[in-house]
């Protein structure tokens, strides 16, 4: 458990990182806000209220990027003050979304066209923390569960991201408690780190590969132990429970579907694994959760 700890210890340590933050005034109001692009139109950011906004700069002149839902769809607002601020060379702006990534493309490459000798190779880091509790059902393959139950399951996704370097990869903490039911005394309590590959990466979903390569469980079960007494099976029912630290190699599926400020989840866990036995079982281990940024 130490072990598990010191080194998701260490992943939480590279959220020390902190952008450099000033104070702008837009429309009388104060906000605090992150230099994403700088040059001569710059791009300025921050999550306010669960809510990015975006920000555009140039020489002293700020203006806010909008995109208002109303009742005939989505008003665009920021393709406008884009074609006002880069009217002497406005670039591909239709094509231009209301996201850091699409942003951050087209803030650069209008700089580039403005100074031939501006450097635009130096990305920043967005490290970002994701919280998703989830819920669930399994069979615990990797015990023994004679019956095959399927069991049902509580837990929670730490999730840690950068969103400009390292955006079709994500380290996660997982948290997992298992129940047990009439079928199958069995309880575990299970934190595990996991590396995800994201092989589909859209603007709404996002579909990954999941990797677990450390797992620290508790679990608890109850079973039957015969015995012979005078000559007679005697069955009784006996309990057992303790700790493991180990290094599963299970692999999974999952997908991230935006919706609000936040992403629902769903996650095909432990298909398959390497140097962990299984009792044989198809696996079935799907949870289904939401998780917003902290």
């Amino acid at each position: 458990m130490k072990r598990l700890l010191l080194i998701f210890s260490f992943v939480l340590a590279s959220c020390t990182f902190t952008f450099s933050q000033q104070q702008y005034t837009v429309d009388g109001q104060t906000y605090s806000l992150k230099t994403e692009v700088d040059g001569t139109i710059e791009l300025l950011w921050n999550v306010i209220d669960d809510e990015y906004r975006y920000f555009l700069k140039k020489g002293n002149d700020i203006a806010e990027l909008k995109n208002t839902r109303s009742a005939s769809g989505y008003s665009e607002e920021y393709k406008d003050v884009l074609k006002l601020f880069t009217s002497d060379s406005p670039g591909n702006i239709d094509k231009t979304k209301l996201t850091l990534a699409s942003l951050r493309n087209y803030f650069r490459s209008y700089n580039k066209r403005e100074d031939p000798s501006y450097d635009d190779s130096t990305e920043n880091i967005d490290l970002q923390l994701r919280l998703g509790p989830f819920i669930g059902l399994s069979n615990a393959i990797f015990t023994e569960n004679l019956e095959n139950a399927t069991l049902f399951t509580a837990g929670a996704d730490l999730e840690l991201v950068d969103e400009v370097k390292l955006r079709r990869h994500s380290v996660v903490l997982r948290f997992k408690q298992t129940f047990e039911n009439s079928d199958y005394t069995y309880n575990a309590s299970q934190f595990s780190l996991n590396y995800r590959f994201k092989f589909v990466r859209t603007e709404t979903v996002d579909v990954y590969v999941n990797g677990k390569f450390v797992a620290y469980t508790y679990s608890e079960r109850d079973f039957n132990v015969t015995t012979m007494v005078n000559g007679m099976p005697v069955t009784t029912v006996e309990s057992a429970s303790g700790g493991d630290l180990n290094v599963p190699g299970t692999f999974g599926l999952g997908a991230d579907i935006q919706l609000g400020n936040g992403q629902l989840f769903v996650t095909y866990n432990d298909i398959v694994g390497i140097g962990v036995d299984s009792n044989g079982e198809f696996p079935l281990d799907f949870s289904v959760g939401y998780k917003f940024r902290l």
